[in-house]
């Protein structure tokens, strides 16, 4: 796994026991292998899981595993499982990854959903010939579109940030008691039809992402504590034309350009 991660789980695994690691990362790396044997399996983009994240302001993570779940979750688990942050006594507005979970864990976790209406979830379709098809009665669709959400499978290994270049259908479901606005379901629908295999991380200031930033290797070097201005460079050259870029730290902006008139690009290659 990447370093950042790495550097999460250290801060979320011990359970105030460090001797403890071990034995849970053995655990959920166990579970990761399997799902990573599951063609039905899907770990989602950073882009589509922030994005379903706002909806009810989710403060915690259903399915998969504690390799693959994304730090701008303060708790995650899979139904009475804790991999880590707290319990609370009344049911917290969450995201689930419908596929990250067994079918004894959707059972454990349907009586609460069914009374409740602070979650979300994205899955494959449910139905036979990828048709739609409710994963429970008190469930509604509220998006379903053909796009490059999904990470593929193995990403974790990788610490890349390309997702699969094949586009999936993905549906997203909320309860038959809940609402969202227009714009709410625009933005999901413009996330599941996203057609870039880029999914660059944001880092923000939630849950547990300045854990996992300061475990990049920009975080071991003290960068994002610098007191003065950080600027990251780059150049390129695409089917001959040449160009830089630049992205300002501080200012969390960055800019392009091509490089010299048509003949001076071919000479300065």
């Amino acid at each position: 796994m990447d370093e950042a991660q790495w550097h999460l789980l250290k801060h979320t695994l011990t359970n105030a026991n460090p001797s403890s690691l071990g034995a849970s990362l053995q655990n959920e790396l166990t579970r990761q292998l399997k799902f990573d044997k599951d063609r039905k399996h899907r770990s989602f983009s950073w882009k589509l899981l922030r994005t379903i994240k706002g909806v009810f302001q989710a403060t915690k993570y259903q399915g998969d595993t504690a390799l693959t779940i994304l730090p701008f979750f303060k708790n995650a688990g899979r139904a009475k499982k804790r991999i880590w942050g707290e319990e609370t006594a009344t049911p917290q507005p969450t995201v689930i990854n419908w596929p990250g979970l067994n079918d004894k864990e959707k059972a454990e976790l349907i009586p609460t959903l069914s009374t409740t209406d602070n979650w979300i979830f994205p899955t494959h379709p449910q139905g036979a010939s990828n048709k739609t098809q409710p994963p429970f009665k008190e469930s509604q669709r509220v998006a379903r579109a053909d796009g490059k959400c999904s990470w593929h499978k193995g990403w974790w290994r990788e610490g890349k940030d390309e997702l699969a270049t094949h586009s999936m259908t993905t549906e997203v479901w909320i309860s038959t008691r809940g609402q969202i606005s227009e714009a709410t379901r625009m933005a999901i629908q413009e996330a599941l039809e996203e057609e870039s295999t880029k999914d660059t991380p944001s880092f923000g200031s939630e849950g547990l992402e300045e854990i996992h930033r300061s475990g990049t290797e920009a975080g071991l070097l003290g960068i994002y504590n610098f007191p003065g201005a950080v600027y990251a460079t780059d150049g390129s050259n695409d089917k001959g034309v040449m160009g830089a870029g630049y992205f300002k730290l501080d200012e969390n902006r960055g800019g392009c350009c091509q490089l010299g008139r048509g003949e001076e690009r071919k000479l300065l290659q």
